[in-house]
C-alpha cells in the first residue's frame, strides 16, 4: 500500500484494487502536483464541510463514480448534487470493500459555502480512521489538540498520521508535536501549512520535536510504503 501527501490536507492511499482520496483541495491549492483531469479516485472520504477540504469532491466523484465518504449532514448535502454517499458520523465505522473506516472526534468548524454570502451547517467535523491490510491511518483532519486522541491511540494502533501543524486554524507545531506523543503512531507527517500566510511554518522544525525516527517531512507527491 501507498500513501502519498499532496498538499494541504490532500492525501492518497493506493492499493491493487483502489485509490482513496482524502479531502481532495486540488484546485486553488497553490502546493499540490495533482491535476483534477488526471486523478482517478474509487473513493473519497471528507472530513469536514470547509472548501479547502471538499475542494473537488463533486467534479472527481461524478466523473469517476467515486464513492464519498463523510459526514451525515456533508453526504446529505452532497446526494442533492446527484454524488454517491455513505454517511456517517463521530464515533462510528464502517466496513467497506477496501477496508474500515472510523470518524474520530476533530475540534474545528464546518459549513459549505454554497450561493452568494451563504454557508449552510457543515456537521460536525471530524478526524479519519482507516484500517485495511492490517495497517492503520490517522487523518487528524483540521483540529485543537484534545487529551482524548490517547485514548485514539491506545484504541487503534497507527502506523501513520497526518497532523496539521499550521496553527491560526489548528494545531500549531507545538501541539501538534504533544498529539504525536499522545498518539503514539509509528510515523507522523505534518500537513495543513504554508499554503496560505496565516499558516505559515517550518515542517522540519516539527519533526524535531518529535521522537527520534518518529517524523517525516513529505514534499506533494512524495510517499511512503505500509
Amino acid at each position: 500500500m501507498k500513501v502519498s501527501y499532496h498538499g494541504h490536507s490532500v492525501v492518497k492511499i493506493e492499493t491493487k484494487e483502489k485509490t482513496i482520496l482524502i479531502d481532495p483541495f486540488i484546485s486553488g491549492n497553490g502546493l499540490t502536483d495533482l491535476k483534477v483531469e488526471d486523478v482517478k479516485p474509487d473513493v473519497i472520504i471528507l472530513t469536514h464541510g470547509h472548501g479547502d477540504h471538499v475542494g473537488d469532491t463533486i467534479e472527481l466523484a461524478k466523473k469517476n463514480d467515486a464513492l464519498v465518504i463523510a459526514n451525515h449532514e456533508i453526504s446529505t448535502y452532497l446526494s442533492w448534487q446527484g454524488v454517491k454517499t455513505h454517511g456517517m458520523h463521530i464515533g462510528g465505522a464502517y466496513q467497506f470493500d477496501f477496508g474500515k473506516v472510523k470518524l474520530t472526534p476533530a475540534f474545528h468548524g464546518s459549513g459549505l459555502e454554497v450561493g452568494n454570502n451563504e454557508i449552510i451547517y457543515g456537521g460536525m467535523p471530524a478526524g479519519v480512521l482507516v484500517m485495511m491490510e492490517g495497517k492503520t491511518i490517522y487523518h487528524a483532519g483540521d483540529t485543537g489538540l484534545f487529551s482524548d486522541m490517547k485514548l485514539i491511540g491506545d484504541r487503534h494502533p497507527i502506523d501513520l498520521a497526518f497532523l496539521p501543524i499550521g496553527d491560526n486554524y489548528t494545531m500549531g507545531p507545538e501541539d501538534a508535536a504533544y498529539a504525536a506523543e499522545l498518539l503514539s503512531a509509528k510515523t507522523v507527517v505534518p500537513i495543513h501549512y504554508n499554503t496560505f500566510p496565516p499558516i505559515k511554518q517550518d515542517p522540519n522544525q516539527f519533526v524535531n520535536m518529535l521522537k527520534e525516527g518518529t517524523g517525516k517531512v513529505l514534499e506533494a507527491g512524495e510517499s511512503i510504503e505500509l
